[in-house]
């Protein structure tokens, strides 16, 4: 059965994004799709995730927002610590020359996210023009990154962005085993300890699941989102004492 392909909007750089409910539905070319078009200024882009969507495209296409259905989301409360990845975290905590940092070196991070090879993927997203807008929305107080260091070398991370309590995952790398993981853990410890209800991180992949992750309706997660929005936005500053909750010995069954 052929897909169908309604009416994509195309937006000029004074337009607002249609309402989330208007992208594309799962019997569509692309499900989620919402508009074409716009720019990716820091207004815009606020604008676009307090409303749950977010832009990606690759290089040759048009600025294309998409708001999916259902959402992917990861609860810090439900984190899937397994076993490996809990050794691994214990040493490194317990390292000396081993340390997580926040935003000391947004404009590396997502640089290597970009440069990132991933399986069934030819290029990236993350376009010149997406570092660009987002090296713009980091100095506007409103994207961060959380960076795994070993003797003083940046060798993992992931960037994010935050509105108020809300919290939007984008992309991970890792130049060295588990590097990604263990920033994805000190976020999670961090989100813990500064009561962040969840992790917005967009599309399903077996990876996130594994690791506790799961999807919601499109509907609860703009339910959850404007819930958060108008809360204080969080202190992003990592103190090792973060990991004692994500660490605690876990209660048996």
């Amino acid at each position: 059965m052929r897909a169908d392909r309604p009416t994509l909007p195309w937006l000029e750089a004074s337009d607002p994004l249609p309402p989330p409910h208007q992208a594309w539905g799962a019997s569509t070319a692309a499900p989620g799709l919402l508009a074409a078009g716009g720019d990716l200024s820091v207004g815009r882009l606020k604008q676009a995730y307090a409303q749950g969507c977010f832009p990606w495209f690759s290089a040759g296409q048009p600025i294309l927002w998409w708001s999916t259905d259902p959402r992917m989301v990861l609860s810090p409360a439900q984190f899937r610590l397994h076993r490996s990845l809990r050794k691994t975290l214990q040493k490194f905590r317990s390292h000396p020359a081993c340390e997580i940092r926040f935003d000391s070196a947004f404009e590396r991070v997502i640089t290597h996210c970009a440069a990132s090879q991933r399986p069934g993927q030819e290029g990236t997203w993350i376009v010149d023009e997406m570092v660009d807008a987002y090296i713009e929305l980091h100095r506007a107080g409103h994207a961060h990154s959380v960076e795994t260091w070993v003797h003083g070398h940046l060798v993992g991370g992931l960037y994010a962005v935050s509105l108020g309590a809300a919290v939007f995952g984008e992309s991970m790398f890792a130049l060295r085993t588990d590097a990604s993981k263990i920033a994805l853990a000190a976020l999670v410890a961090w989100g813990l300890a500064q009561q962040v209800p969840l992790i917005d991180c967009q599309q399903n992949t077996s990876h996130l699941a594994s690791l506790g992750a799961s999807e919601i309706p499109r509907k609860d997660f703009l339910q959850h989102l404007q819930g958060t929005l108008g809360l204080p936005e969080r202190d992003w500053q990592f103190q090792p004492v973060y990991w004692n909750q994500l660490l605690k010995p876990s209660t048996p069954p």
